[in-house]
């Protein structure tokens, strides 16, 4: 599984970033709006900073005018994919924009028929929303399986599955199970990955254990 890191926050994505475990960063327009940042500017520093995909989200809802504001995105840096949302006008801008070689992750999806569209439309990505699922009484989860199992159906689909809205490691674990292709992750959830009580405490009990010999390795 890959992971992404879903935010806007420099210091964030560079201090993940030097542990080689972040494979590309998603942002949205609300996390640009948090960053209080220009959003030109926050994407070019992030594609220097990762060599992965970087999504970067239109703001329109017509064809015409997301395929703008995609060819002023593109010219960031090589690395930028094309953030578009499932719906008609987001579809058709896919298509056009796969063709021509762009890297497309189509976001804000809720249904596996929507996803299979995504694919059919060219898409490098789709974008399942987990947690907002399981805000509306459902299970995230069970999208992330339909999408997989229908996906595997026809191998000529390249598309990938980003688990997205994960709000917590279960999802991680959960999404990865089922074989998602990528979690992205707020940075805080991807920390959360690595703890576990009894690692601290065992590291506890080896440094009191080691503070008995009076050695140094250095």
């Amino acid at each position: 599984m890959k992971f992404f890191v879903d935010t806007a926050e420099i210091a964030e994505i560079a201090d993940l970033a030097a542990t080689g475990l972040l494979d590309g960063v998603t942002t949205n327009p609300s996390l640009i709006a948090k960053s209080g940042r220009k959003f030109l500017d926050v994407i070019a520093e992030i594609c220097a900073l990762v060599p992965g995909p970087v999504s970067a989200e239109v703001t329109a809802t017509d064809t015409e005018t997301m395929l703008k504001e995609a060819a002023v995105l593109r010219k960031i840096a090589a690395n930028v994919a094309i953030k578009l949302p499932l719906t008609w006008d987001g579809l058709k801008a896919c298509k056009a924009l796969s063709d021509d070689g762009a890297t497309v992750n189509v976001t804000l999806c809720f249904s596996a028929n929507q996803a299979l569209l995504a694919a059919k439309a060219g898409a490098a990505y789709v974008s399942p929303f987990i947690g907002r699922l399981d805000d509306q009484g459902q299970d995230g989860m069970e999208l992330i399986q339909e999408i997989k199992d229908i996906y595997d159906n026809y191998p000529d689909l390249e598309t990938e599955i980003l688990a997205a809205s994960i709000r917590h490691p279960i999802h991680v674990m959960q999404a990865a199970l089922i074989g998602a292709d990528v979690a992205t992750v707020p940075p805080a959830v991807l920390r959360q990955l690595v703890k576990h009580p009894l690692t601290d405490k065992g590291l506890e009990a080896f440094l009191a254990d080691w503070k008995k010999t009076g050695q140094s390795i250095l």
